[in-house]
């Protein structure tokens, strides 16, 4: 399983603390509603944040069985307040690719975006159970327990 370095936003300002569950619990809901055995390749994107608000974009690269990939985009809108966790994940079925063409798809993702958040982190799972599970591993358990309120209020 090849792995890349994540690359943090520019726009990530070092005082905003963001949603640091929010990633992660995306990446779970990525998982329970595709087979992680179907996923072949995924690219995170930096989060886009500001103060305790965070957007993100996961987008996933499932085997299609005829040689082609079906991408799937995981979006994500996260907010913390004195109420707790608020968060919304939407999964997106963008159509099929050729594998080879998926890299230049992805920087053109990076060039379009509204605002310059840098490259995404590449993470090759192979259509490995283990290794998305690994994934998910990366993060505190604890960034899995408190419940979510709901999606994030507008504003």
């Amino acid at each position: 399983m090849q792995r890349t370095p994540a690359t943090h936003s520019a726009l990530e300002a070092d005082d905003d603390p963001g949603v640091p569950e929010a990633l992660p619990r995306t990446l779970r809901e990525v998982g329970r509603r595709l087979d992680p055995t179907a996923i072949d390749r995924l690219w995170i994107f930096p989060p886009l944040i500001r103060g305790r608000r965070e957007w993100g974009l996961v987008t996933v690269a499932c085997f299609d069985g005829r040689g082609a990939h079906r991408l799937v985009t995981a979006r994500y809108t996260a907010q913390r307040t004195g109420k707790g966790l608020y968060l919304e994940t939407r999964l997106l079925d963008e159509g099929v690719a050729p594998a080879d063409r998926l890299p230049r798809v992805m920087e053109g993702v990076v060039r379009r975006g509204p605002e310059p958040l840098g490259s995404p982190r590449l993470v090759e799972l192979g259509g490995a159970a283990e290794a998305f599970e690994s994934l998910v591993g990366e993060y505190p358990g604890e960034f899995f327990r408190e419940p979510v309120v709901g999606p994030p209020p507008p504003g």
